[in-house]
């Protein structure tokens, strides 16, 4: 499973770089604070697909990184998919380096 660091998304947001990120957290979580990913929780990942890209880099991210790593291998196992990335500590690694922007 491939993975990317909090470094590199930052890197990546700063860029301005063509990029899809999806939290696979539940709503209350992403209600709390999150990173301007589109949500899809992990219950409902394989039901919303047509919501994830297969055409361009795809991140996705929980708390952790346990969820979005089980979500990761159900969408290459059962979908195919072939462009996915876990960051690597979830939303708790993003917001120890960065915190959160306003």
């Amino acid at each position: 499973m491939k993975s990317i660091t909090v470094q590199e998304l930052r890197e990546l947001q700063e860029s301005g770089a063509d990029f899809q990120l999806i939290d696979v957290r539940e709503d209350y979580e992403f209600d709390e604070a999150n990173l301007a990913g589109e949500l899809i929780p992990l219950a409902t990942v394989l039901d919303e697909t047509d919501k994830i890209s297969k055409d361009k880099r795809v991140i996705i991210h929980c708390r952790s990184g346990k969820r979005s790593a089980n979500a990761i291998a159900a969408l290459e196992g059962m979908k195919g998919y072939t462009n996915l990335e876990n960051l690597e500590g979830g939303i708790l690694a993003y917001i120890d380096e960065y915190g959160l922007d306003d």
